[in-house]
């Protein structure tokens, strides 16, 4: 059910925490990140983005031979099963299914059409001709309900008599045998295991556990390595480096009516409905994704692409939702999208059941403070327009917009991410990448990366349609490789 998804507990979700960071003022961040089958597919907002071809086309620049807009494309478009059905832009004959919102909220409409009151386009298709412009996002969902990429991917997969789905089990390092993978120990039920590969061993923990578990495994910055007391296999610093993740500033406004989801009787009350017709016919209030409108804007006239993106809530969240409030109304939150700052991830403990140290670095570089002052007073336009206006919000946080050092520390007091993080085993051609453009680990034989932890450069958008991208060609790459 699309509308459980702020209802997540540690059975689903990883729940990390970030070192205090000193761009936020010495706060920790959060973290969620999905623990299970489809990972953070399982829990995400399911919006379907897939950046721009002049994302792509820098990471082909930066030495990933082969990931250019015009090799990648034809993934996405393969992978799709877009309800609106095959066009130029999108394909209908894929496992990944992407629809319309079945249940889009009016509250959702306005904020569409408070942007469209400030001359900012409506954008029918952020993945078609242009990204730039606002309107409701596509989602991966399959008749109303979550289409994550293990209900894409694994639902016919499983069947198969070549593949075994072990769940409940934890991987504590990969295992060689003379400069080749060839296996992993992992605990399951308590005990120690092993799994042995004749062929390879694909890794695909995500952008916080993948480096974690190759610095277990002897591979990463060898005096962070010895410094845990394990042994240095390979020497590589770009392990836990480069992380980049999408930082945002959230707008919540108070209403006085129940228009908007929030908690109250008559809140109970058209939850308890909208349960009810779910259950029945899969359709209404419980097929949101909450964030049901965006926009792509650029704020830099001298960028060629949206540097700031906006995802409306028809609810109040705060605290990325762990903080229970009382009442009705909306938010909007301002994200980032092309950081300069980087972070990295590093272990804490020689123990892989024991969280990796997670310090994105948010907003240390310069530039990105002043890019995300930009997205937070051109979100509060959109925010005053008429249109929105009228529905009498109360601002939780106000702050005078026009007082760039009250702005500033706004921001650095209550931004947080929005749940994109990468590029923690970057994939490149020179020496010091972790991985080859075909997505091979350098400096051992049979060990593949199939995750986010391989882009070079965030994408200008949600972080799950690329990823899911990666590991299509993964597969690609390894079947190529080894027939």
């Amino acid at each position: 059910m699309p509308g459980m998804m702020p209802f997540q507990g540690p059975a689903t979700n990883w729940a990390f925490e970030t070192v205090p960071q000193v761009g936020l003022n010495g706060r920790r961040g959060y973290q969620p990140r999905g623990r299970g089958l489809g990972g953070s597919s399982a829990i995400n907002a399911m919006l379907y983005i897939r950046g721009l071809p002049a994302d792509y086309d820098e990471w082909r620049d930066l030495g990933c031979t082969g990931w250019g807009w015009d090799d990648v494309f034809p993934w996405f478009r393969g992978t799709e099963h877009n309800t609106r059905g095959a066009d130029a832009f999108h394909g209908d004959g894929g496992p990944l299914w992407v629809s319309d919102q079945f249940h889009a909220h009016p509250g959702t409409q306005a904020f569409v059409d408070a942007a469209a009151s400030l001359q900012i386009p409506v954008n029918p298709d952020f993945n078609g001709a242009r990204q730039e412009g606002v309107g409701l996002y596509q989602v991966t969902q399959r008749g109303g309900e979550r289409w994550s990429a293990a209900r894409a991917f694994l639902s016919e997969a499983k069947h198969r008599p070549n593949l075994e789905i072990l769940c409940d089990a934890m991987v504590d390092r990969i295992l060689f045998t003379e400069g080749r993978a060839t296996g992993v120990a992992y605990r399951r039920g308590g005990e120690a295991r092993e799994i042995r590969a004749r062929r390879a061993v694909i890794l695909a923990a995500g952008a916080f556990q993948t480096p974690q578990l190759l610095m277990l495994s002897g591979i990463g910055p060898g005096a962070h390595l010895q410094e845990m007391g394990l042994d240095v296999r390979i020497d590589r610093p770009a392990v836990g480096a480069d992380l980049q993740d999408h930082v945002d500033y959230v707008a919540s406004f108070e209403t006085e009516d129940s228009f908007f989801v929030g908690r109250s009787a008559m809140g109970t009350l058209k939850s308890t409905g909208a349960l009810v017709r779910w259950l029945l016919t899969r359709r209404g209030g419980m097929t949101t994704p909450y964030a049901e409108g965006g926009a792509f804007l650029r704020t830099d006239p001298a960028d060629p692409r949206p540097d700031i993106q906006l995802h409306f809530l028809i609810a109040i969240v705060e605290d990325h939702g762990r903080t229970v409030l009382k009442g009705h109304g909306f938010s909007c939150h301002a994200c980032a999208l092309r950081p300069e700052s980087r972070g990295t991830v590093r272990l804490q403990s020689p123990d892989a059941r024991a969280a990796p140290l997670i310090d994105p670095a948010y907003l240390t570089a310069p530039a990105d403070i002043e890019n995300l002052k930009r997205g937070t007073r051109a979100m509060y336009r959109i925010m005053k327009a008429p249109a929105l206006a009228r529905f009498n919000g109360r601002d939780r946080w106000p702050v005078d917009l026009t007082d760039d050092a009250a702005l500033e520390a706004a921001i650095r007091n209550r931004a947080d991410t929005i749940y994109h993080p990468v590029g923690t085993a970057r994939m490149g051609s020179d020496d010091a990448a972790v991985c080859d453009p075909r997505l091979k680990v350098r400096g051992v034989e049979g060990l593949y990366l199939a995750d986010a932890s391989v882009m070079p450069r965030l994408i200008g958008g949600n972080t799950n349609a690329p990823t899911i991208m990666i590991g299509e060609r993964a597969a690609a790459f390894v079947r190529a490789e080894l027939g």
